[in-house]
């Protein structure tokens, strides 16, 4: 026991020298002040005492040390979220750039082959259903089958959604399930009450599991919808895993052409914010009821 809490006692030592030092070159509130072992032998990183690395937005971390103009630095990196500003320790990147790094790309492959709570599916009342991918794996690998329901769920949808409908608003996971947990309750409320406030009424909203673009096709088809807007998490990045995008389509149909879809991209806290995008794809949504068209053939 007293070589296991030596060996404790070294790592968080080590670990406190590390942060001290290249905290020191970080814009960035420093990182808690080591706490000393108590006689338990747990260290206060166990404790949870050591602060998240992901916390700190990217545009305001600095890890040059010694740099010539540090504010005017800071000034340029407050316009993108690209990771500039990062420094080397001979021909590596230091310590805690490489670790930010692993942690937004770890974040980035949980979203991807994570699935949407049924939490989320049930307090939102969604009527939920499958493309005809049976796992993530063959999700990923055959994009073709998500773009088609699976024979139940094309039968659940035909019973449950509302046929004629002038807007069929849908969820799919995408390839971003955390997309959907972060923005779809806010943005749902702000579509359906600025539809609401122009006289158009939606009914139920299905969510497609394994869902592709291409699946709001096939709700087109089910439904006989004027227009479909499927609200589904994009492909993640190293910026952010919770990216959403709205693709609006006038009376989609299977095999149409992708011209004909009109998207709203970006959805995310550090983007368009949820309610804010809601209240222009509500807008969006009368104006291509009222065009009858959609994509590139609408004149915005």
């Amino acid at each position: 026991m007293t070589q296991e809490n030596d060996i404790k006692q070294l790592v968080q030592q080590v670990l406190a020298e590390m942060l001290a030092k290249e905290g020191n070159a970080t814009a960035s509130p420093a990182a808690p002040a080591p706490v000393a072992a108590p006689a338990n032998g747990k260290t206060a990183y166990e404790d949870g005492v050591i602060e998240d690395i992901t916390g700190p937005s990217l545009q305001e971390q600095f890890f040059v040390a010694n740099p010539a103009d540090r504010e005017g630095y800071l000034a340029m990196k407050k316009y993108t979220p690209a990771r500039l500003g990062v420094s080397r320790a001979g021909p590596r990147y230091n310590t805690i750039s490489l670790l930010r790094f692993r942690a937004d790309h770890a974040t980035a492959q949980d979203s991807v082959f994570s699935d949407v709570s049924e939490d989320c599916i049930k307090e939102n009342a969604f009527i939920s259903g499958q493309s005809q991918c049976i796992d993530r794996d063959q999700y990923v690998t055959r994009p073709d089958l998500g773009r088609l329901l699976n024979d139940e769920t094309r039968k659940l949808f035909k019973e449950k959604l509302k046929s004629g409908a002038k807007v069929q608003i849908m969820v799919g996971d995408g390839l971003s399930s955390a997309a959907i947990g972060a923005n779809i309750a806010d943005i749902i409320p702000a579509i359906t009450q600025g539809l609401k406030s122009q006289g158009i009424e939606t009914g139920p909203i299905p969510f497609v599991k394994f869902c592709r673009v291409g699946a709001m096709d096939d709700v087109g088809d089910l439904t006989g919808a004027d227009v479909v807007c499927l609200l589904i998490g994009e492909r993640p990045g190293l910026v952010t895993s919770e990216s959403m995008s709205a693709y609006i389509a006038y009376k989609p149909t299977v095999n149409m052409p992708e011209s004909r879809r009109t998207v709203v991209s970006n959805i995310h806290k550090g983007g368009t914010p949820a309610v804010e995008a809601g209240a222009h794809i509500a807008g969006l949504l009368k104006l291509i009821l009222d065009k009858k068209t959609s994509g590139i053939d609408l004149n915005l």
